[in-house]
């Protein structure tokens, strides 16, 4: 990934909760301008990153900084420069969305009528103006959550850590915040993401870390992670099962062994991707008289890869490693 700036970066991060050793030697490094997709399984050492990274827990042993300032040695000035988008974010139900962003900008230390301004701001950047006077308690999912990252950009912070910020909302509402969080990329914000949407991280991340048993252990681009398991598949449905003569008119178009499932109606093998491939297989088997129901060529996805690296099924996998675990706000 090619960086001017590092805006993140830790080193040989480790931190123990009592017999869990949460972090084991982790290390990160996220760009000016990037977004770091943080993947890993239940317990991986996700949320203990961020709570690092964020100065709510202080690292055993190893070092970090964020927007230049040491996560211990400057913790105040950490928080001056990051928002955080977390589940459950520290809004009061009772107040409206307008009371709630004018509230936390007043913590943060805006005088009153330039919290009010942007309030009115986020409200209009975040379609929630027409909600904006509405008891936070009436707002759908899409749009608390929408709140919850506007209440994180109150103080324009250069560096937005998100912490599954579209868990439990519709494709619909998904998507539209996948455009807010492009829209603060390319107005310069930096974005460390945490998700349980393998998906997501594919459509949002410069660069993706899948971190287990609290350290990194892959890192790349999506397409790079993809490359390091191996090439595309063909799956080819026939309305008849498969003989001989179907498997011999494949081979010399795979790449290995033809497996055959559903009775032999199905067939999978492994191919080198290349223009026009499912074309030539539909016209090999056609000459060979072979008819085709239905042909795929499938490439790895990040659930392919997620799989191959960690050995466990790509759903949710949303890390609680620290979740019972002490408060550590240290200043």
């Amino acid at each position: 990934m090619r960086m001017t700036k590092l805006m993140i970066e830790a080193e040989g991060l480790r931190k123990r909760f009592g017999s869990t050793q949460a972090l084991a030697g982790l290390d990160l490094q996220v760009g000016a301008g990037q977004i770091l997709g943080v993947l890993g399984p239940n317990g991986a050492g996700k949320t203990t990153a961020v709570r690092v990274l964020t100065t709510l827990s202080r690292p055993d042993q190893g070092s970090a900084r964020v927007a230049g300032h040491d996560v211990v040695a400057e913790a105040d000035a950490v928080r001056r420069s990051i928002g955080v988008t977390a589940q459950g974010a520290t809004v009061d139900e009772a107040l409206s969305g307008r009371q709630n962003l004018i509230m936390i900008g007043r913590l943060s230390g805006l005088p009153r009528r330039a919290a009010r301004a942007r309030a009115v701001q986020l409200l209009d950047q975040f379609e929630l103006t027409e909600a904006g006077d509405r008891p936070l308690k009436g707002y759908s999912g899409g749009m608390r959550r929408r709140l919850d990252l506007a209440a994180g950009l109150v103080t324009h912070p250069p560096v937005l850590f998100l912490d599954e910020p579209t868990t439990g909302l519709d494709p619909t509402s998904r998507a539209r915040m996948w455009d807010v969080i492009r829209a603060l990329v390319a107005d310069g914000a930096t974005l460390l993401l945490t998700t349980q949407y393998l998906e997501e991280a594919d459509q949002l991340a410069d660069e993706i870390v899948v971190i287990d048993h609290g350290r990194a252990i892959a890192r790349g681009t999506a397409a790079q992670l993809k490359a390091q398991i191996g090439g595309a598949t063909v799956h080819i449905t026939l309305p008849e099962p498969a003989d001989e003569t179907a498997l011999g008119a494949l081979a010399p178009l795979v790449a290995g062994e033809i497996k055959l499932t559903a009775g032999g109606h199905d067939l999978t093998a492994p191919v080198a991707p290349r223009a026009g491939l499912a074309t030539t297989v539909v016209r090999a088997l056609d000459e060979a008289g072979i008819t085709v129901d239905d042909i795929e060529l499938r490439r790895p996805s990040l659930d392919d890869v997620f799989f191959a690296l960690t050995g466990d099924d790509a759903g949710p996998i949303a890390d609680h490693t620290d979740d019972h675990q002490p408060e550590e706000l240290f200043v």
